[in-house]
Order: structure tokens, then C-alpha cells, then sequence
């Protein structure tokens, strides 16, 4: 079983910054297109775009920082437990909406009873950007208005089976930011979780975006590589994900 946040729980915030969710988290600037070692933006399918590079090494450092408060509480981030009876090895907390196998709620009735943090608006905005720049589209991030994200730690053990995003009442895209480790993402179908699949790395900084008729299809993370993360970003170990998500509740 994977222990909690090795080398995520001890890393301060950047000198000199407010640190996101007491201000306006990271500060906006152009999105790549390319990232480093010649990565480039790719369309895996209709609605499906990865985005090497998209977050600074400081960037990703400031949401280490958010991603670590949140970690200690109100909800402290956890191994979810699922209906059979199966504990996930990935660890997650939420923001905006607990996310309880297979819903969603205001309040961690799972773990502790508690509401969870409220999802800030720098997160709003740094969501619409992930968009814009994903879809090249000036105006795909307009009427997004993400109010859930789930956060996932991976330690060097823990896998992510194939699943669907599926309990939001909302077909708005989902935004994945990934730091880090880098890990294997298996981009599936929408039919079944098993071939036909693709198979991309995700690097510290990556966004990925999966919305239109990509919206509903299997993913997983079948693999990290530990070690493989930069320690400027604030992770001496393990991979981040933070995934956005529009529940369309309220």
C-alpha cells in the first residue's frame, strides 16, 4: 500500500508568492505548443488534445503548494474505499464536490463528515486557459466553468484502471494537469475498457483535455516511472494529477 505524499507534504511556497487560493494562482502566460525535447500538441481524437509543457516549473510548484493544503484538510486526502470492498492505491482529495465512488457530495461522508474546500476562481480561470490553448480557440474556455477537481497522488506503486468520467451531469470537458513523475496514460475508446487503445506519456506540466465525443472515453495510468520528476516543481517524489471537472450539480 502506497504511504502518504512521500515528498509532497514538506515543500513551502515559492518565495515572494501569495501562493494560489489566496490569490490568483498561476500567473497566466502563452500556451505552448510545443514543449521541451521537440513535444509537440497532438489531437489523440475529436476533442482529445495533449499539451506538452503547458505549466512552468513555477507554476506547477504553486499548485504543489494548493495541492498540499488541501491535502491536510478539511478532507484530508485519502485511498478512497471502493463499494466491494477495494482500496484504490492512487490518493485523492477534492475540492468544490467530494467525490465518493460513484457520486458526488458536498460533504466527505466516507472519510470524515466534513464539507470539502471550495473551488477557487483562480482554478476557474486557470481551467478556461487550459481550453483556449488546448483547442486554439479563443473562445472555447467562455462558457466553462469548472466546479470540481479531483486530485490524485501516485506514488511509484499506484495504477489508475481503465474508467470512465462519468457521474458529472455535464459534458463539459475534463482538464487533466499533470506533475511530477511521468506516468504511461492509456487512452482508450468509448465502448470498452479494453483495445482499441493508445498509449502517450505525461510529463510534469502537460495538460491534457478530453471533452466533445472524446469526452466519455476509458482511461487509466497503468504505469509511473518514479524518479523521472523534477524537484524544482516542488514533488522530490511521486506524480499530481489534477483533473477539473464541470459537475453540473448544485
Amino acid at each position: 500500500m502506497s504511504t502518504p505524499l512521500p515528498g509532497f507534504e514538506d515543500v513551502g511556497p515559492l518565495r515572494g508568492a501569495d501562493g494560489p487560493g489566496r490569490s490568483h494562482g498561476p500567473a497566466h502566460r502563452p500556451g505552448a505548443s510545443a514543449g521541451p525535447e521537440g513535444r509537440v500538441r497532438r489531437e489523440l481524437a475529436p476533442g482529445a488534445v495533449h499539451v506538452p509543457g503547458w505549466l512552468s516549473p513555477a507554476e506547477q510548484r504553486e499548485l504543489v503548494t494548493a495541492c498540499r493544503e488541501w491535502a491536510r484538510g478539511p478532507v484530508p486526502i485519502r485511498h478512497t474505499r471502493l463499494p466491494r470492498g477495494g482500496v484504490m492505491s492512487v490518493q485523492t482529495v477534492c475540492i468544490g464536490w467530494h467525490w465518493q465512488p460513484y457520486a458526488y457530495r458536498r460533504t466527505a461522508d466516507d472519510v470524515n463528515g466534513a464539507r470539502v474546500a471550495e473551488f477557487p476562481d483562480w482554478m476557474v480561470a486557470l481551467g478556461r486557459r487550459a481550453l483556449v490553448d488546448a483547442y486554439q480557440d479563443a473562445a472555447a474556455g467562455d462558457a466553462y466553468t469548472p466546479d470540481t477537481a479531483l486530485i490524485n497522488f501516485y506514488d511509484g506503486e499506484a495504477k489508475l484502471g481503465m474508467h470512465q468520467d462519468k457521474e458529472e451531469r455535464s459534458s463539459a470537458p475534463v482538464v487533466s494537469l499533470s506533475i511530477g513523475d511521468t506516468c504511461v496514460f492509456r487512452f482508450g475508446n468509448t465502448e470498452t475498457r479494453t483495445k482499441p487503445y493508445t498509449d502517450i506519456e505525461l510529463v510534469s506540466g502537460d495538460l491534457f483535455v478530453f471533452g466533445g465525443p472524446s469526452r466519455f472515453v476509458y482511461h487509466g495510468v497503468p504505469r509511473v516511472y518514479p524518479g523521472s520528476g523534477d524537484p524544482a516543481t516542488g514533488m522530490s517524489a511521486g506524480r499530481l494529477n489534477i483533473t477539473m471537472r464541470v459537475t453540473g450539480l448544485s
